[in-house]
This record gives structure tokens, C-alpha cells and sequence, in this order.
């Protein structure tokens, strides 16, 4: 069976590669994406990002529905909800909700920002989290799906 899985973004990270160069580096999601899928080619991908913290939840949500109706699960998913980490109690849930692990993704070292950046709704009820890796930290949470 071919593994799945589903990279989500939240807000902002459409810009990534533009916004903020000297925090968030300079490649863009469709490169990190190109990069992954040439590294990880008999891994099936789905790459999803909104603004919109519903449609994340909504995301986060359908392995639970293709669970209730049965079908094949995917593997796990990689998150990076941006700034929504630091506010959504909602996300949160939706990550406790979800029968797949969730790997949490930081690009930057949120320790070492604003304080207001410094804890994470998510990390304790992620399966594992990547902070301050940069772009690299998708790989590394693919890898970790992968292996667990």
C-alpha cells in the first residue's frame, strides 16, 4: 500500500520564499514540495494551505470522516499553522480529533522570537514536532511519519 501524506499550511506561508527572507529563507512551498516528492517518490502527497483556520480544521478533520466511511486512512500529516499555533484552541482540538499523527512544523525557532510566539497550542498534542529547522523540518517530519 502507498503511503499518504497531506502537508497543510496556515496562514502567510503562501508568501513563503518572499516574506521575511531572513527568517523563513527564500525557497517557496512549491519548491520544498518539488524537493520532497523528488526524495520521497513512491510517497503519494497532498499539499493543501489557507488563511483560513476553518478550512485547516476542515483538513485536519478528513481522515477522521474517510475513517468513519471506511476507506483507507492516510499515513499522517505535517502541519504548519503558522501563526494560528499561538491562538487556536480550535486547531487544537481538531488535532486531538485526528485518528492520524500529526507532526508540528516551525520554520523558525519560535523560542527565540516575540514572546508572544514562544508556546504552542499544538506541541502537546502533536505526535511530534520540528521547530527552527527551516525548510528542512518538512523532510524531517515526512522522515518521522515515515519511520513511526
Amino acid at each position: 500500500m502507498r503511503k499518504h501524506i497531506v502537508i497543510l499550511n496556515g496562514a502567510n506561508l503562501n508568501w513563503l520564499g518572499r516574506r521575511e527572507t531572513a527568517i523563513y529563507g527564500t525557497q517557496s512551498m512549491e519548491q520544498v514540495m518539488l524537493d520532497i516528492q523528488r526524495r520521497y517518490p513512491d510517497v503519494c502527497f497532498t499539499y493543501y494551505q489557507s488563511n483560513h483556520e476553518g478550512d485547516l480544521i476542515d483538513r485536519l478533520q478528513e481522515p477522521l470522516e474517510q475513517q468513519v466511511r471506511g476507506e483507507e486512512p492516510i499515513t499522517g500529516i505535517v502541519l504548519n499553522a503558522g501563526g494560528y499555533s499561538h491562538t487556536s484552541v480550535a486547531l487544537r482540538d481538531a488535532v486531538v480529533l485526528c485518528p492520524v499523527p500529526v507532526v508540528e512544523v516551525h520554520i523558525s525557532d519560535i523560542s527565540k522570537r516575540e514572546p508572544f510566539r514562544h508556546v504552542s497550542l499544538l506541541t502537546d498534542v502533536c505526535a511530534h514536532s520540528i521547530i527552527g529547522h527551516g525548510t528542512d523540518g518538512y523532510f524531517e517530519s515526512v522522515q518521522w511519519l515515515l519511520n513511526n
